[in-house]
């Protein structure tokens, strides 16, 4: 299998242009690649694939072998490949993805896709739509306890359900013992990626995340901009946010005239390779087995 690792600031996929390859068990390809011991290493797996309403179709496989609904690095990855590789020369890109068709917008220099902006749509607020359990139509500052402890949550879906939670110290918060408690908590009947975030100023703030199915990343897209969405709501902030993740930054823009959010950031390209699977994940020629 022909494959390209790329990274959105930190947040790292193993790529594989569909158009070309094709994969009968993805889901298990993504347990296989992601493992940084046995196989390439990365946050899970990203699908390029033909699209009969955009011009190109993401689908994405966490480390576990779940699939996700949508990744705003990995999107931003699709974009600088799908150009890059000369599979587009449209610097406006269209892609459909299972949280519905997002529009890029992709800075060129020198015949290579730099910074990407992508409309990721409008925030969705209703609880049952993020989906998290409640008796409030929207969980704004609404109070959680995690193993004993009480937190207070804002949720939100960008195509994935997020729950963000403002703390004191981003960097000594025990991520790794209170994150699977948020992600496997009873009141996100499908699971949840948490966001651990700290105000710095009125347009800049910290964050670290705990994505479901993959554990602590180095950075988040969709997490971003829920950040983002909940710092607004919750009147910490301007609505344009600067979110610094662990791998770098991303600007953030929540239009409330439109109610769209806006992302910009990198993505890079680390190397290109060719790995072989077993016989059972793997199949030559063109099918749509892999759908």
């Amino acid at each position: 299998m022909k494959f390209t690792k790329m990274h959105g600031i930190g947040n790292d996929y193993v790529y594989v242009n569909c158009l070309e390859e094709t994969l009968r068990q993805p889901e298990k390809v993504a347990v296989f690649v992601s493992d940084r011991h046995f196989g390439i290493g990365s946050d899970g797996l990203i699908l390029i694939r033909p699209s009969k309403v955009a011009d190109f179709e993401m689908a994405m496989y966490n480390a576990d072998g779940s699939r996700g609904m949508m990744c705003g690095n990995g999107i931003r990855c699709v974009g600088k490949y799908v150009y890059d590789h000369g599979l587009t020369d449209k610097t406006e890109l269209k892609i459909e993805t299972p949280a519905g068709i997002k529009e890029l917008r992709l800075d060129v220099s020198e015949g290579k896709a730099g910074r990407i902006c992508v409309n990721m749509g409008q925030p969705v607020l209703r609880a049952k739509d993020v989906p998290v359990e409640s008796e409030k139509e929207q969980v704004i500052n609404e109070p959680v306890t995690i193993a004993g402890t009480s937190y207070r949550m804002t949720c939100i879906s960008m195509g994935n359900p997020h729950c963000v939670v403002f703390v004191d110290d981003v960097d000594r918060f025990p991520l790794e013992i209170t994150g699977p408690q948020f992600e496997h908590h009873a009141c996100f009947p499908a699971r949840v990626n948490t966001e651990f975030v700290k105000v710095l100023d009125r347009n800049t703030v910290q964050m670290r995340v705990w994505e479901r199915g993959s554990g602590e990343t180095l950075a988040c897209g969709t997490g971003a901009c829920a950040t983002a969405v909940a710092c607004i709501l919750n009147g910490y902030t301007n609505q344009e946010v600067t979110v610094r993740l662990r791998g770098g930054d991303l600007d953030i823009i929540w239009d409330r005239q439109t109610d769209l959010v806006y992302m910009t950031g990198t993505a890079t390209t680390v190397y290109e390779g060719e790995i072989e699977l077993p016989d059972q994940l793997m199949e030559t020629g063109n099918s749509n087995n892999d759908r």
